[in-house]
């Protein structure tokens, strides 16, 4: 049977089971017989406690209306979830709306990641992990805390509190096959990786579903990509996040990258974003004293349609790097408020307040503060910007700031006002 024969089986079969949706209270010795019998809109809730057996999603079917949930019975007492040796803690497996929240997946720096749809699996999709905390999965570089290994549509992570793994999260295959499209990653944290706190590889080929129509984007906002410690140096050295790019032709191709409202802050042997394909990045704050900011480049393709606009960098080296576009398609650098020993790699991108490192301390309020920097502007950016020549973009939250202030005047960076933090709204889904 085919991957979509598979997939139309299930949707039907949840839809026929929609009516009869239950809630069940497990513990650890109750939960493992429970979970496989889930149906659509079936809630399961586990009690405090630690659980050693896993959580096979397995086949689960959930609908749209009546996602199946796998949660926390008490959110402030989260049920503790302990890896073991040769298995992933939660293991997914041909499954389509299953939400799992309020977890904390230790993985004892076994070689196994914390979340993981199999490679073995043909989808998973619409899946929602939120308000998970996952720690000690720092075996090696390799081992993950929630990684997609099949095709994956429609994927909500959000709220996630991951440190001390090997990397973050990994969406795709390095090959460009298993691709992750129309995903929602928002309000994580992710500190401390030996690897990338996020990346989403390049797509060779990507599969389509129904009632899925045109292009499909996957956004990231709102998030804390800190790599601060523990950080591989040398050719294993890797940024904070890297998205690889679309489809170069068919299906996908139009797809796109919305990622705004960020924080990325700190990585000592690499740069703090890398990027390629059709990307708009805006209303973002990268803070990196010891190294380069952003730097949008061919890695398996090409840069695509590009618009870099309204961020805040603070960087030693470079600050904002455009190379190897595509000349035919559009990119765009404007409204940056940029501060690096080379601002930006294109002299030519006027439309942007720039000067280099040490001058960050004059035109915003306190960048280099260790625990949190304060990137809000001081009058000096406030008048500079005031030369700036260029239309606001017609873009989701544009209208505001990264702290949800109104642009009512126009002000080049990611905060338009002083006294604002610059952590604010970054953790909004904790």
């Amino acid at each position: 049977m085919t991957g979509l024969r598979t997939l139309c089986l299930l949707m039907a079969l949840a839809a026929a089971r929609v009516a009869s949706a239950a809630e069940y209270l497990a513990d650890p010795a109750t939960y493992s017989a429970l979970v496989q019998g889930l149906r659509a809109g079936d809630v399961l809730l586990l009690v405090p406690g630690v659980y050693v057996q896993g959580l096979q999603v397995r086949g689960l079917a959930g609908t749209a209306t009546e996602p199946i949930r796998i949660e926390a019975a008490n959110p402030a007492q989260r049920p503790v979830f302990l890896a073991q040796p040769g298995r992933n803690t939660v293991s997914i497996v041909n499954s389509l709306h299953v939400q799992i929240r309020g977890l904390q997946l230790e993985g004892r720096n076994l070689p196994v990641d914390a979340v993981k749809a199999e490679g073995h699996g043909r989808f998973a999709h619409y899946i929602t992990l939120e308000n998970l905390r996952i720690s000690g999965h720092a075996f090696s570089q390799q081992n993950v805390g929630i990684s997609t290994k099949c095709p994956a549509s429609g994927w909500v992570v959000r709220g996630n509190e991951i440190v001390g793994v090997g990397t973050g999260m990994y969406f795709g295959n390095s090959d460009g096959s298993a691709a992750f499209w129309n995903g929602l990653i928002e309000g994580n944290v992710v500190r401390d990786t030996i690897g990338y706190n996020v990346q989403i590889k390049h797509q060779g080929y990507r599969p389509g579903l129904d009632g899925e129509d045109g292009a499909a984007v996957t956004i990231i906002r709102n998030n804390v990509f800190e790599k601060t410690r523990a950080g591989a140096l040398g050719e294993a050295a890797r940024p904070n996040l890297l998205v690889g790019h679309q489809p170069r032709d068919g299906r996908g191709a139009d797809d796109r990258f919305l990622i705004y409202g960020n924080l990325f802050l700190r990585n000592p042997t690499e740069v703090l974003f890398q990027g390629e394909g059709n990307i708009t990045l805006y209303n973002n704050v990268f803070v990196n004293p010891e190294g380069s900011a952003v730097h949008v480049r061919p890695h398996n393709g090409i840069p695509q349609d590009v618009y870099i606009l309204l961020n805040t960098v603070v960087a030693r080296d470079a600050g904002i790097r455009l190379d190897g576009a595509n000349p035919l398609r559009r990119q765009r650098v404007e409204g940056n408020a940029v501060f690096a020993g080379t601002p930006l790699g294109d002299p030519s991108w006027g439309n942007n307040v720039v000067g280099n490192f040490l001058s960050a301390n004059t035109y915003l309020q306190d960048p280099l503060r260790a625990d949190e920097p304060d990137v809000s502007p001081t009058a000096r950016l406030v008048k500079d910007s005031a030369r700036l020549n260029w239309a606001s973009p017609a873009l989701a939250e544009v209208a505001i700031d990264r702290n949800g202030k109104a642009r009512t005047r126009k002000v080049a960076g990611a905060l338009v006002e002083s006294g604002s933090s610059t952590r604010e709204g970054a953790t909004s889904g904790n």
